[in-house]
């Protein structure tokens, strides 16, 4: 029974992080756990959500695939990174970017189709994942990020906001 014991307590700490991170996540989607409760038809239920984000009780990796699913992030999102805390800094110098930057309306581009739309989808995802960022709404692009993306548009770096204000995806005015 001691070797039992002992396996069962390895989880504990890891689980408690894959909670921090489940409740992080949540929270960046702005929904309490009686939200997700009823937003996923009593599918995750807010008691059994709860003891997951404090680390009481371990979630399998098919449900862990369906929560990810349900906030729509990649399921890797939802486990905490191996390096430590890494995934709470924020990269530096970045802070006067943002007099260059265009905000895209996510839930627009979900909307769009076509390659074009596919590829800015899978680049986007990739900054959201680089910044832990899953809000789901909106994403502030910078102006190295805006290179890609034009490219994506096959436009130039000084079209790329009309050309995304032109396919509807533009916050900016």
């Amino acid at each position: 029974m001691s070797h039992m014991e002992s396996v069962s307590e390895v989880p504990s700490t890891y689980s408690k992080k894959v909670g921090e991170r489940l409740r992080a996540i949540r929270r960046q989607k702005r929904l309490s756990l009686q939200e997700v409760e009823a937003a996923s038809g009593q599918e995750f239920k807010a008691s059994v959500l709860g003891a997951y984000e404090r680390g009481e009780r371990a979630i399998s990796v098919p449900r862990l695939q369906r929560l990810a699913r349900f906030y729509n992030v990649p399921v890797d999102q939802l486990l905490p990174a191996d390096d430590g805390p890494a995934f709470v800094t924020a990269p530096a110098g970045r802070s006067n970017d943002h007099d260059l930057s265009v905000t895209i309306d996510l839930r627009r581009l979900e909307a769009l189709t076509g390659p074009e739309a596919a590829m800015l989808n899978r680049y986007l995802t990739m900054i959201q994942v680089q910044r832990q960022d899953f809000n789901g709404r909106m994403l502030t692009i910078r102006r190295d990020d805006l290179r890609a993306i034009a490219c994506i548009l096959g436009v130039s770096v000084e079209s790329a906001p009309a050309r995304l204000d032109d396919l509807g995806l533009s916050l900016t005015a």
